[in-house]
């Protein structure tokens, strides 16, 4: 049963307020101010909503609604789409479909990780099973289809867990795996492949991002090895850079005039902590020779990632490890400005807000820090009240328990997701 718990209804969200995909939405739109620095269990959360089934998708907003994914059952039969209205924490429809391809649900495999994309017209939603559907703005089904039945099963241990990237009329989807992997255009409008470009195989879950290089837009892929700049209108490689590694689950991230930023990780054993030690920093496309070319402008030094990807904030640029230390550097130089521990790991990429930085720790601690070149800690929020149990395993996290996966900042409010549940953090 869905549920909510409703504490005030004093709610600024509007019909423009948008987060329309993974770590596509703009948080300078939000009203900063009136956003919490600090709350707990028991203070400045307006409500919680019980989700039917376990998810790790950031929820997408679209004319204050939040559009959530999730899957249920044990072999993960169902994907299902729940829309809920920011103002009341109520369930407005909700959607499912059958899974194509069914794997047991665990915690060692990804659960509804792909977030969606929302526009003024659809909501687009892609599972781990292989599922593609577009629905309207009131939970209609208006196409779908099945890559696992179209172009073969995803081989990966942990599943699939890419989200797509979209602009005005297509959607991006990077499928890589262990078998015949790809990178792929379908129309928003009926759901056709507009292109599809073959990678080589490789495990790794991070997703594609539509970031404008030259005054124009291209498909940017950082992926187990790789890093990629595709056409998106015709899905032709345009360049690649080969010399990284431990780079399977950060997005690249815009970060100033045809620059991004790059994350990569040590891997839960630190199996490749060599590689991913040359693999964090900036990135640059320049032109050589009337050719784009790939080039590392600096790297950030002892920083490494895990699965949130860095972000830029007025003008520095922030990592965060899986023991949880928090690197910030000057964007300008690469310069390091400090490294210093917080409240825990965080799996959820951060936000950044008016000031100040939100870290979502992995087992529901929110560090708040304030932006800029020196540490200064304003907060550590409590989301639930905390379990014997939801405590990291010395330096590696910790898969089991309630996560914080994902969170956006629209209107007045924070929407913080875990695997079952969505909560609104306002005052």
């Amino acid at each position: 049963m869905f549920t909510t718990t409703i504490l005030t209804l004093s709610l600024l969200v509007t019909s423009t307020s948008q987060w329309p995909g993974f770590l596509a939405g703009d948080a300078s739109q939000a009203d900063g101010p009136a956003i919490p620095v600090e709350w707990s269990p028991s203070s400045n959360i307006r409500w919680q909503a019980a989700l039917p089934g376990y998810g790790q998708s950031t929820p997408v907003v679209h004319g204050g609604v939040a559009y959530v994914t999730c899957v249920e059952g044990k072999m993960k039969e169902k994907s299902t789409v729940v829309a809920i209205d920011i103002a009341t924490g109520s369930e407005k429809w909700r959607y499912s479909l059958d899974s194509s391809e069914q794997v047991e649900s665990s915690t060692y495999v990804s659960r509804a990780a792909p977030t969606p994309v929302v526009d003024d017209d659809r909501l687009i939603c892609f599972f781990e099973s292989g599922d593609l559907v577009c629905l309207d703005h009131d939970g209609k089904e208006m196409w779908k289809r099945s890559l696992t039945k179209e172009y073969g099963a995803f081989q990966n241990r942990f599943c699939i867990g890419a989200s797509p990237a979209q602009d005005a009329e297509k959607v991006f989807l990077l499928i890589d795996h262990e078998g015949p992997s790809y990178a792929m255009a379908v129309n928003k409008t009926n759901g056709e492949t507009i292109w599809k470009t073959d990678r080589s195989g490789r495990m790794s879950w991070s997703s594609p991002s539509l970031l404008e290089i030259d005054g124009k837009p291209q498909l940017v892929a950082s992926s187990a090895g790789s890093v990629d700049g595709y056409d998106p209108e015709t899905g032709k490689q345009l360049w690649t850079y080969g010399d990284v590694g431990g780079n399977t689950a950060p997005t690249p991230i815009a970060a100033g005039k045809n620059q991004f930023l790059l994350g990569a990780s040590p891997g839960p054993r630190g199996e490749t902590r060599d590689q991913a030690a040359r693999s964090n920093g900036l990135m640059r496309i320049e032109m050589q020779d009337g050719k784009p070319e790939a080039k590392l402008v600096w790297q950030a030094g002892k920083a490494l990632s895990t699965f949130a990807s860095p972000v830029v904030h007025q003008g520095f640029g922030y990592w965060v490890n899986q023991t949880g230390v928090v690197f910030c550097f000057d964007m300008q130089t690469g310069e390091e400005k400090y490294s210093e521990r917080l409240a825990e790991s965080c799996w959820a990429t951060p936000v950044g807000i008016d000031d100040r930085i939100y870290f979502f720790g992995q087992k529901g601690n929110t560090t708040v820090i304030a932006a800029g070149p020196e540490h200064k800690q304003l907060a550590v929020n409590r989301l639930w009240e905390a379990e014997a149990a939801e405590t990291n395993e010395g330096d590696r996290p910790s898969f089991g328990g309630r996560t914080q996966y994902g969170a956006v900042a629209v209107g007045d409010c924070l929407l913080v997701r875990t695997g079952d549940i969505l909560y609104c953090v306002g005052k």
